[in-house]
């Protein structure tokens, strides 16, 4: 007991009772002091604001069934069904990105003139869904519908699945032109080597931007197959032919460079909001083998096994986003998440850094029985501005709530709705700002009613802003106070002038103040349209001469101070100082009563 005494407090044997009393004192003083500032520091970190800008994606996995749809060949109901179930799920998560296979093996889950039908799709391959449907049109609208970005998900050199269980349909490409592919293993691909297959597999994705509203089109990691001991790719014949002096591992590099560029440039040529993003595996190099790489041990890795040069598509801007795949633990010897993490976050080159998160481990062997392996994960990569948001594998893994995961992203991580984070080098101007035009009482709650007044560029929703009515400085960067992301789901209602939407959160017992801002197709940000202050439903004096809809006329009250944010032509009316069915209380008629006539809104109905 002197001992542990003499190592906390040092040597005490020159002290009176006294003054080693009063020392132990203000010793344990101190200790008490630096714990509870640990303590408030820990607080102000999990009290801080969360991010109002944040990709929050899913992968929704087709090939082999695992996400969507559940088994092959189910009727097109049935697959609507199972699609909706699983976005309503993200949803209620906060989830506002999903990216879904759309091309597991040279085959489709859309109508193409390509290729053909998927297997996991109608449980034959070339066989369309029953009834026939465009599902991939399906999957978009309804993402869109609940404001999330689509990310078509394409395999590009899968073409056989398994060459001993796969049955190809008469008119897939490995039959029409064989001479393209090569087996290795159990499965069979695109040579990458051959400038024909690079057209081929270009125009596929020209096709799919071309005919569709997708926000990205998306790669995972893919590429040259991961090797197989013993075996290595049968691509020497290839190689004689157009290696041009390079050696064999430079050769295939340029062979991957060349089909990113290529699509890159496509794309940028149809549409060029669309994104262009790679998740490849999360070591691009080993320190050992390069000392730009990351100390890791991995035993494959992106540059020297997979062909994939991530690094040089970030510098060279061929890609707008990255998601390294991060599937390991903290403190996993041969690949650290925390070491992968900062790596990553050191060399995004101006892009966007989404981390991989390994989801499907969750509840499994070693750290994964830990509840809070993966929510330490999400709290690492927020704290590094260069990471943008996280995408999990896999969609339907959320059905289980592994440990409790699904709990901490609603009542922490995402309890708040945040924005995809923009592209400034893709588009930087943002939408003119909405004109908040009125705010009318509803059954429940109040409904907004504003004017869209761009006309230069295509709008893919509006955020609806509410404050107390006494916020002197109102902050538009706390997501806290966003009530909702209101999504425009076609291009008809893109350019309807008149909007409206019901905040049925609002309680009638307190004053509020209502902003609207309108986001493009690559979340620019409008500036913030005035403010109007709504008051209690009691002080409501709500006036229609005919029915509410077609808008005929509305008289409604406003506070004073709005006026000075009102349209320069709206008329202040102060002759109905009297509601038709009651006296206003005398406290009440210093109040004003804003009048806009149907003839100056009729345009915005037609």
């Amino acid at each position: 007991m002197v001992n542990k005494i003499q190592n906390i407090y040092g040597d005490c044997s020159m002290l009176n009772r006294k003054t080693f009393a009063r020392s132990a004192y203000h010793r344990m003083c101190w200790g008490v002091w630096m714990m509870m500032g640990l303590c408030t520091a820990q607080i102000n970190v999990q009290a801080q604001a969360p991010p109002k800008w944040e990709l929050r994606g899913a992968w929704i996995a087709t090939v082999g069934n695992i996400d969507w749809p559940s088994k092959p060949g189910l009727p097109a109901d049935q697959q609507k069904a199972e699609y909706i179930r699983i976005l309503d799920t993200l949803q209620r998560l906060g989830i506002n990105a999903v990216f879904v296979q759309i091309r597991p093996a040279a085959d489709a889950f859309y109508p193409s003139d390509q290729e053909p039908w998927s297997y996991w799709l109608s449980g034959e391959q070339g066989k369309p869904p029953y009834p026939l449907y465009d599902p991939l049109q399906f999957m978009i609208t309804e993402a869109h519908r609940r404001g999330m970005e689509f990310h078509a998900w394409l395999n590009p050199y899968r073409a056989v699945f398994n060459i001993h269980t796969s049955r190809v349909a008469a008119n897939h490409i490995t039959r029409r032109a064989p001479q393209w592919f090569l087996t290795y293993g159990d499965k069979m691909y695109f040579n990458p080597g051959l400038p024909e297959v690079w057209n081929y597999l270009t125009a596929i994705i020209a096709d799919v931007v071309r005919r569709y509203d997708v926000d990205g089109i998306h790669f995972d990691d893919y590429f040259y197959p991961y090797r197989i001991p013993g075996k290595e790719f049968p691509d020497q014949l290839t190689y004689a032919r157009y290696g041009r002096g390079m050696n064999l591992d430079d050769w295939r590099r340029h062979n991957v460079d060349t089909i990113i560029e290529m699509i890159h440039d496509t794309i940028q040529a149809i549409k060029p909001w669309v994104k262009f993003g790679v998740s490849p595996f999360g070591v691009w190099r080993n320190q050992s083998r390069d000392p730009e790489g990351s100390l890791t041990y991995a035993g494959q890795t992106d540059y020297d096994d997979l062909y994939a040069d991530v690094l040089k598509w970030l510098r060279k801007g061929w890609i707008d986003y990255v998601v390294p795949q991060l599937y390991w633990e903290f403190g996993f010897h041969a690949a650290d998440y925390g070491v992968l993490l900062d790596w990553w976050a050191h060399h995004t080159y101006g892009r966007a850094l989404y981390i991989g998160m390994a989801l499907y481990r969750v509840g499994g062997k070693g750290a994964w029985r830990d509840p809070d392996e993966l929510p330490h994960q999400l709290y690492a990569s927020r704290s590094y501005p260069q990471v943008q948001g996280q995408v999990y594998f896999s969609a339907t893994v959320f059905n289980r709530n592994p440990l409790g995961f699904n709990d901490s992203l609603c009542n922490h991580f995402y309890r708040y709705p945040a924005l995809v984070p923009p592209m400034p080098w893709k588009d930087s101007l943002a939408p003119a700002s909405p004109q908040l035009l009125m705010i009318t009482p509803a059954d429940r709650g109040v409904t907004l009613w504003w004017e869209n007044t761009d006309t230069t560029k295509a709008l893919s929703g509006y955020v609806i802003y509410r404050f107390s009515a006494d916020d002197a400085k109102p902050d538009f960067h706390d997501p806290r106070h966003i009530v909702a992301i209101v999504p425009i789901v076609s291009s008809t209602q893109a350019t309807h002038l008149l909007h409206h939407f019901t905040d049925t959160t609002a309680k009638s017992d307190i004053n509020y103040a209502y902003a609207v801002t309108a986001l493009d197709r690559l979340h620019n940000e409008s500036v913030p349209s005035a403010l109007l202050t709504v008051w209690p439903r009691s002080k409501f004096e709500y006036r229609l001469l005919e029915n509410m809809y077609p808008l005929k006329s509305i008289s409604f009250e406003y506070h004073a101070p709005v006026l000075d944010h009102l349209p320069a032509d709206m008329e202040i009316d102060t002759s109905y100082l009297f509601s038709p069915d009651r006296e206003i209380p005398f406290s009440r008629r210093l109040w004003w009563r804003i009048s806009r006539p149907w003839q100056k809104l009729k345009h915005l109905f037609r």
